[in-house]
């Protein structure tokens, strides 16, 4: 049963979400409470003194592409020569890998930026050809560490850094900031940290301590930018604004589908554009990717629901030829409609299985393949998101190794969905209700939308509504109230008159002047 809501209710739940309040940029640690930070920065410091030739090296997602572009960015503005490489994820894998080597070699410094963690045997390959190596980099650590010459990342046992789910471009943002103290010299920290609030909000870190006070300030940045790359975004949008929903629903799949289907440096070039003229032609390109990423992602999403076994408490499905760069988002699809964790894998050209996974609710993929790590060629990521490869003969034993340690961890289905923060009736959704919830945005990971539960509901009209007839556009009443609402892609058919329980958000509705409230429907149940 769901409680009835009243709003001092709901704002009693959602000021829980924030222990420590809300947080401002004057809240923000120090930089050298990272282990290796101060380490890092005096080699830095000393490689620009000497005229060292220094290469950074990121990752394709949008993490690594803004980590990249915050640290071209900065030497440009110190006016520093350096290379960058974004591994290309079809020719080379991920991150710092010995496919990378032969490319730097003459480097006297390499800099990993959102990578680097596991990257145990091409740290060896650095330091035999005299490579000093410093990797900045978020995600978990594996049983055995790289050795380098720093090594930047909040989640190892000896890092006093207060915060732990940070992403790899607010740590290249700390060490800036941490060079500039040691240069001794002035630039605007604010025109680095919109790139940062970007990946933020696509790396699904959780919107709450400095991650909110980061993305707010970010996203005020972004507002008042002048870099031809957010303007030509805003221009294409045809928006004034920029919001946090921009950034996750049309801004970071833009960036993220160059890495996707091509090469992410596409994504790069246009974060680094210096003019306007750039920024509009290289934006075209990242919207014929993106364009593209979604023809092939539905593809290949309706092909692998077709092989789910509805038995395992994973889905594991193994496609032939499948695009590499869309089998995490295909995976993400078929979690949410199976509502069970999901590993979707496509052979590769090295005669390997490689793909990637998605939680669903709370299990730890991580943990669960962790556990099966013996019969894996590599394999790295977190809680909600993993990579890895193996070979097909490991196949079956890597399945059933997974299905046990599932069972083992003992996780129990979530039959009740925990963005849920209670009942409310027609007659308490007002202003006064949007205007509690603007309090507390931006929502996402660890802030979700809350979202409410309407029963005994009227549907009044159902109208099929988009290009396709993809979505549907609802005219709800209960006890005499009347509310209009909006279900994304759905083929589901509703018969007026029916009563129905609903699930859904609310929003504010701008068009053509007028401002209404509006239901967005996450679930109907008849």
């Amino acid at each position: 049963m769901v409680r009835p809501l009243t709003l001092t209710g709901l704002e009693t739940l959602l000021t829980m979400r924030f222990e420590e309040g809300f947080l401002s940029l004057r809240d923000l640690p120090k930089p050298s409470l990272f282990k290796d930070m101060d380490r890092a920065t005096e080699r830095i410091v000393d490689a620009i003194k000497n005229r060292e030739k220094i290469t950074i090296i990121g990752d394709y997602d949008v993490d690594g592409v803004t980590s990249t572009t915050l640290m071209k960015l900065f030497f440009d503005e110190i006016g520093y020569p350096i290379e960058w490489i974004i591994p290309n994820r079809f020719k080379d894998g991920y991150g710092l890998s010995a496919n990378i080597i032969p490319r730097i070699i003459g480097t006297d410094l390499a800099l990993t930026v959102d990578n680097g963690i596991s990257a145990v045997y091409a740290a060896q390959l650095c330091k035999e050809e005299g490579i000093d190596l410093i990797i900045t980099d978020h995600h978990l650590l594996a049983p055995e560490v790289p050795e380098a010459y720093a090594i930047i990342n909040q989640k190892q046992e000896t890092c006093t850094f207060p915060y732990k789910d940070v992403c790899g471009a607010q740590i290249a943002w700390y060490l800036i900031a941490s060079l500039k103290n040691a240069l001794e010299i002035k630039i605007d920290m604010m025109a680095y940290m919109e790139l940062v609030s970007i990946a933020i909000i696509a790396d699904m870190m959780p919107l709450q301590h400095i991650n909110r006070a980061m993305v707010l300030a970010g996203i005020k940045a972004l507002n008042q930018s002048k870099r031809p790359a957010i303007r030509a975004f805003l221009e294409h949008s045809q928006k004034e604004m920029i919001t946090s929903e921009d950034i996750g629903f049309f801004l970071a799949p833009l960036l993220n589908s160059a890495g996707r289907m091509e090469d992410a440096s596409f994504a790069v070039d246009f974060l680094t554009s210096t003019n306007i003229y750039d920024a509009r032609v290289r934006l075209e390109r990242l919207i014929e990717f993106n364009t593209l990423r979604k023809a092939t992602e539905h593809d290949i999403t309706q092909k692998a629901m077709t092989q789910v076994e509805q038995d395992d408490k994973v889905a594991i499905v193994v496609g032939e030829a499948w695009h590499e760069g869309v089998v995490g988002i295909v995976a993400a699809r078929v979690a949410r409609a199976c509502e069970k964790p999901c590993i979707i894998l496509t052979q590769s050209e090295e005669g390997l299985l490689k793909g990637s996974g998605r939680s669903f609710g709370e299990c730890d993929l991580f943990a669960i393949v962790d556990g099966a790590r013996m019969h894996l060629e590599k394999f790295g990521g977190h809680q909600a998101a993993i990579g890895l490869s193996l070979k097909e003969e490991s196949l079956e034993t890597f399945k059933m190794e997974v299905e046990r340690n599932f069972k083992e961890g003992a996780y129990v289905k979530e039959l009740f969905d925990p963005d849920i923060v209670g009942n409310l009736h027609f007659s308490a959704i007002s202003f006064e209700l949007t205007s509690l919830m603007k309090k507390y945005e931006p929502y996402g990971q660890g802030n979700a939308t809350p979202k409410f539960v309407s029963s005994n509901v009227e549907i009044l009209q159902a109208d099929t509504m988009g290009k396709e007839g993809e979505h549907i556009r609802f005219s709800f009443a209960q006890d005499g109230v009347v509310m209009q609402g909006v279900k994304f892609k759905t083929r589901e058919v509703f018969e007026t008159g029916t009563k129905v329980d609903i699930v859904y958000t609310v929003t504010e509705n701008h068009f053509r002047g007028r401002v209404t409230l509006q239901l967005m429907v996450d679930k109907i149940v008849t």
